[in-house]
């Protein structure tokens, strides 16, 4: 860039280099060009060597700056450009890394506000509220503020007041809390407001009263204060009069739409979605609103009535309904809508044909569609020239569309049929140009024939997933030149022959289904070598031979390994244990997913739709068959049953201590089970059914209280079970086909043929200590009283002497204990009066 920027002349004036792939440092040649007003270096791979006014301090004359999306870390002289640039109204830093400030006293003495910049944007830095100080200084003028996408906390600061010439204020993004300062409202010129995304909370009664109780009610024509914290119903809107656009999606609003909406004549832009709100809407709700352009209420429980010959009275562009009740006939006022470009009608109940007058392309050609998850019924037309053609997003998944699938648009970004009854072959996919597809979901389907091989057309492709169909013949080669490729499903066709080695290129994989097919061969040592990210690994149900290739063992990020059911003998490799993410008790991710994003172009403001295709596997668990999909990523799962493994399970294995299920049921594998399985605290499941494993149950295993199935049929093991409540909480059948003894088990074991049973012992003690009080204790007990009442008593009856002597003696007691209290009460009586 160096030579490029010598070789301009010092008279230029304009210089625009924006998006034109540079690299390295900024050349300080730059500043020669004395005469520069404006300079666009925005969105480049640009970086800083050293202070930025080494080189802008000669361009006295700059009046626009835009160094957005290069690095600018080490530019700690940042906060001084608008200083040293006195002429300068726009200055763009947006998503340059620009380092942390932290302004003293004295260089906030030194700052002279500026009378020319009206333009700052600082989003996507980072940025602290340390910047504050600084930024209430730097200019009296501003008109446009952008500090999005930073770390500014706590509540909006009272200073933003001073900015009395603000017309548009960008803080979304950050994380700022409270409520929305009355001074807003006194903001005379503000025009756009952005809060989204923050964490605002209060009542939205609040919000509405604090801007509509100054001037900026006459001002503001956008409010954004989408996915915040904010409750309450949705209050009077009629004070706010200018408002064009309306955003308060992603909250916690509750109650009915209120009748008000229907007087903001201005109203270009709804949204509401992912609230609570309930209630009937009706036409009246919009019969003032001919300026609406985009309505978005997905996400809530609203039930729209409309009459059936209902004409609205505006032309909407963006339509996003999802999950409200629209009734089981497709609604006929979309007929009288001919500028939709995003419609999003999935989940709203549905159950009619599509009428012909919608996909009539001289109406609306779409470039989003998502009519998912309805009863939606018959045949698709020829789709290729019914869409716009900027990379449409169709969606018609989880409905009843039947036959082949028809043409589609050669551009398509995203194509997700699944959960229909198409069928026939998929040959249509060497049509669309693919350079563009990101996502390809055809599972679920009654879809046949072989594989196209044109693959190498969807280069951007990074999900694939062709699952429960009926596809055959081989894996095409070409399958193997899709760079992108995150997830793949070709799980319960009829595919045969080996894995072509061409997969070993993609190595952005973290999902491979290839689960339930007639595939063969030997596992391919280059999954573990060329594959390192893969989560899921799925061979299942095929026709598989060969050893493990202790290659696999590379892969420290897979949580689920099923290799059950094929034809692979050898041993158990040790090096199992380092499958690190096993090793490790929790899971860092909940379920494996894809992103990709979809951009509607022309939507006021820029509409990205940011979506996550959750990965799904099907797996055997409990004897029974599941399809994992929003927490696969917590199963955690080792499956090699039903195999000809041979030889002792290494107790490397029992390393893996975040396993949730191991399954090494009908095999061959021998030896005793190791007492390190009371290691496994995780395991919920786990069968060792059908081997020959040998020897006693260790004691450990009772120590795994999360067990919930466990299966140790059919072997060689014997002795007594360990006692615990763990291990004979189950049924009998686990234990079968062993010499085993004990509960639950009905047999005994030999011990306890010898010593009493369990509570005997206590009985005989008891019964033995009840047999000391006997028939002659109570005959001794009675002959002694009798001997010695009668002893005492009879000698006094006898002899007068001893019975006057006996008389004296208590009458002596009497006396002493009578004179000893009388003594007594009168001592204390003293003592209280002294």
């Amino acid at each position: 860039m160096a030579d490029f920027i010598g070789s301009l002349s010092s008279k230029l004036r304009h210089l625009d280099l924006a998006w034109a792939g540079f690299a390295g440092p900024i050349p300080p040649q730059l500043g020669n060009l004395s005469n520069l007003q404006y300079l666009n270096l925005g969105y480049n791979d640009l970086l800083t060597v050293g202070n930025l006014l080494h080189w802008l301090y000669h361009l006295s004359s700059l009046r626009y700056l835009d160094l957005g999306h290069n690095n600018l870390s080490n530019s700690n002289d940042w906060p001084l450009v608008v200083r040293k640039l006195s002429s300068l109204t726009t200055l763009i830093l947006e998503g340059c890394d620009l380092p942390p400030f932290f302004p003293s006293a004295d260089d906030l003495l030194h700052l002279n506000s500026s009378k020319s910049l009206e333009f700052l944007d600082l989003s996507e830095n980072n940025l602290t509220s340390s910047i504050y100080p600084w930024l209430f200084n730097v200019s009296s003028n501003l008109v446009e503020l952008g500090l999005s996408d930073n770390l500014l906390q706590g509540s909006i600061p009272d200073a933003f007041e001073h900015m009395v010439s603000l017309q548009i204020l960008f803080l979304y993004s950050n994380e700022l809390e409270g409520g929305i300062p009355k001074f807003f409202g006194n903001m005379c010129r503000l025009n756009e407001l952005y809060l989204s995304s923050n964490q605002l909370t209060g009542e939205l009664f609040e919000f509405i009263q604090n801007l509509s109780c100054g001037c900026a009610k006459n001002s503001l024509e956008l409010f954004d204060l989408s996915d915040n914290a904010v409750t309450g119903p949705i209050p009077e809107l009629g004070g706010l009069s200018s408002l064009k656009s309306l955003y308060l999606a992603g909250n916690r609003l509750n109650g009915t739409i209120n009748q008000s909406l229907g007087r903001m004549y201005n109203l270009e832009s709804l949204s509401l979605g992912g609230n609570s709100l309930t209630g009937v809407i009706s036409e009246d709700v919009f019969s003032n609103t001919s300026n609406l352009k985009a309505l978005h209420l997905d996400d809530n429980s609203f039930t729209l009535k409309f009459r059936h010959d209902w004409v609205p009275p505006f032309q909407l562009n963006f339509v996003t309904l999802s999950s409200c009740k629209m009734g089981r006939h497709f609604p006929k006022w979309f007929q009288t809508q001919n500028q939709i470009d995003l419609l999003d009608i999935s989940n709203t109940g549905i159950s009619d044909t599509i009428p012909d007058w919608f996909w009539d392309s001289s109406r609306m050609k779409l470039s989003f569609l998502n009519l998912s998850n309805n009863q939606i019924k018959g045949k698709l037309p020829d789709l290729s020239l019914r869409f716009d053609t900027y990379g449409p997003f169709i969606d018609i998944s989880s409905n009843r569309f039947e036959g082949p699938i028809p043409p589609l648009p050669s551009n398509a970004s995203v194509l997700n049929l699944s959960k229909n009854k198409f069928s026939g072959s998929i040959s249509f996919l060497c049509s669309i140009s693919g350079h563009k597809l990101m996502y390809l979901d055809l599972s679920n389907n009654l879809l046949s024939g072989r594989l196209p091989d044109c693959w190498p057309l969807f280069d951007r492709l990074r999900i694939l997933d062709l699952a429960n169909n009926n596809f055959s013949g081989k894996i095409p080669d070409s399958m193997g030149s899709l760079p992108n490729i995150q997830i793949l499903s070709l799980h319960n066709n009829s595919l045969t022959g080996e894995l072509p080695s061409s997969l070993q290129n993609c190595s952005l994989l973290i999902l491979m289904d290839l689960g339930r097919n007639a595939l063969s061969g030997e596992i391919p040592k280059w999954i573990g070598e060329s594959l390192p990210k893969l989560i899921v690994l799925s061979l299942m149900s095929n026709k598989f031979h060969g050893i493990i290739p202790f290659q696999l063992c590379h892969l420290q990020f897979i949580q689920i390994l099923d290799l059950s059911s094929n034809n692979i003998p050898g041993i158990i490799p040790k090096c199992f244990n380092n499958f690190t993410a096993m090793a490790q008790e929790k899971s860092s991710v909940l379920s494996v997913t894809s992103k990709y994003s979809f951009t509607v172009e022309g939507s006021l403001p820029l509409t990205s739709y940011v979506t996550f295709y959750f990965g799904q596997a099907v797996l055997t668990w409990k004897g029974s068959q599941y399809k994992y999909q929003n927490t696969l990523g917590l199963v955690k799962m080792l499956d090699l049953s039903s195999n000809k493994l041979g030889g002792e399970v290494p107790e490397e294995i029992m390393d893996l201590v975040g396993l949730i299920a191991m399954n090494l049921s009908r095999n061959n594998l021998t030896g005793q089970i190791t007492p390190k399985i009371g290691q496994l605290k995780s395991l919920d499941f786990l069968d060792l059914s059908r081997n020959r494993f040998f020897g006693g149950i260790p004691s450990s295993l009772s120590q795994l209280s999360g067990l919930s199935v466990m299966d140790l049929s059919y072997n060689n093991l014997s002795g007594k079970i360990p006692s615990g409540t763990q291990l004979q909480s189950f049924n009998a059948s686990t234990y079968a086909g062993n010499e085993l003894c004990g509960l639950p088990l009905p047999n005994k074991c030999p011990d306890e043929d010898l010593a009493p049973p369990p509570g005997k012992d206590d009985a005989n003690t008891s019964e033995d200590e009840d047999q000391f009080i006997t028939l002659g204790f109570y005959v001794s007990l009675i002959l002694g009283f009798f001997v010695g009442f009668w002893g005492f008593c009879g000698a006094l009856l006898v002899k007068s002497s001893w019975r006057h002597r006996y008389y004296n003696f208590l009458t002596g007691i009497k006396n002493w204990f009578y004179v000893t209290a009388v003594v007594n009460i009168a001592k204390l009586q003293r003592r209280f009066r002294n």
